[in-house]
């Protein structure tokens, strides 16, 4: 049985049965594991098959469903946010720590509180990122926070983030890249190596200048970035073939909640790294 690089989407259902259609072939038999954040478990109802579900199982319509709710709650709040930060500069530094904290926090309580199939849960989590995705935006795109001005950037990052995540899923669809033991490793071993060396640019940053310059805007940090970019792409594939196993081991329908809060945290991920490269060409 393997993990995903989700957090939300570990420990997933160990028997497969046949179950609605899902994001693929189901032809994928492969491992998953970590997210930056951390290893968080799936909740513990959900680590059994479902031979028998009560009513109804899970579907893709419930997945799609879910996580366009919650990827909506995340955008009129990210909005909000922004207009509220436009006409009061001083809120956004608060904003981003506060809603960056507050998101973690939920994600915590939904993974160790077996609570990730909470729509309550996942929608505080929604809007929590939401206000963190808004007040990170206009500081990078505002000129008295070192930003080039103008908007434009953020459509730019969001056209960005949706169209990866709509070429990883053919990708994913078509079987292009199957999601394989091997394939998992290497990713997990890149997310952990990324971890590492941000922890450590930001400690070097308080001795040096720039620290190890991953975050400067130079030459080394387009680089890093382009790299995260990719990673955060790949562990797309890892979080479709989670949402198939759960589609195909019968599991309930409030298990699309899970689905839906483990692709939001990719795509804001993926999002913060695309706004973040952009940036470094609009300095320029």
């Amino acid at each position: 049985m393997r993990a995903t690089s989700n957090p939300v989407f570990k420990n997933l259902p160990r028997q497969e049965v046949g179950g609605y259609a899902g994001f693929g072939s189901g032809a994928a038999a492969a491992g998953q594991a970590g997210y930056q954040y951390g290893n968080q478990q799936y909740p513990q109802q959900y680590q059994q098959p479902y031979p028998q579900a009560p009513t109804r199982s899970l579907t893709i319509d419930d997945v799609v469903t879910k996580t366009g709710i919650t990827l909506g709650v995340l955008a009129l709040s990210a909005l909000v946010t922004y207009l509220l930060t436009n006409a009061n500069n001083a809120l956004a530094p608060m904003f981003v720590i506060g809603g960056g904290i507050i998101g973690l926090v939920l994600v915590l309580v939904a993974t160790f509180g077996n609570k990730a199939d909470n729509p309550a849960i996942v929608l505080s989590y929604a809007v929590a990122e939401g206000v963190f995705v808004g007040a990170l935006s206009f500081m990078f795109t505002d000129i008295s926070f070192g930003g080039a001005g103008g908007a434009s950037m953020i459509g730019q990052a969001i056209l960005g983030t949706f169209g990866v995540f709509a070429g990883m899923l053919v990708v994913y669809k078509t079987g292009a890249i199957r999601v394989t033991p091997r394939f998992t490793r290497m990713l997990i071993g890149a997310m952990i190596g990324i971890l590492v060396l941000v922890v450590g640019n930001l400690i070097a940053s308080f001795f040096v200048d720039g620290g190890f310059g991953l975050r400067d805007g130079g030459p080394i940090a387009i680089i890093f970035s382009l790299v995260v970019i990719a990673i955060a792409a790949f562990s797309f594939l890892l979080d479709f073939d989670a949402a198939d196993q759960l589609i195909r081991a019968q599991a309930p329908p409030k298990a699309a909640w899970g689905v839906a809060l483990g692709l939001t945290v990719t795509l804001v991920w993926l999002y913060v790294e695309i706004l973040r490269l952009l940036s470094y060409f609009q300095s320029d």
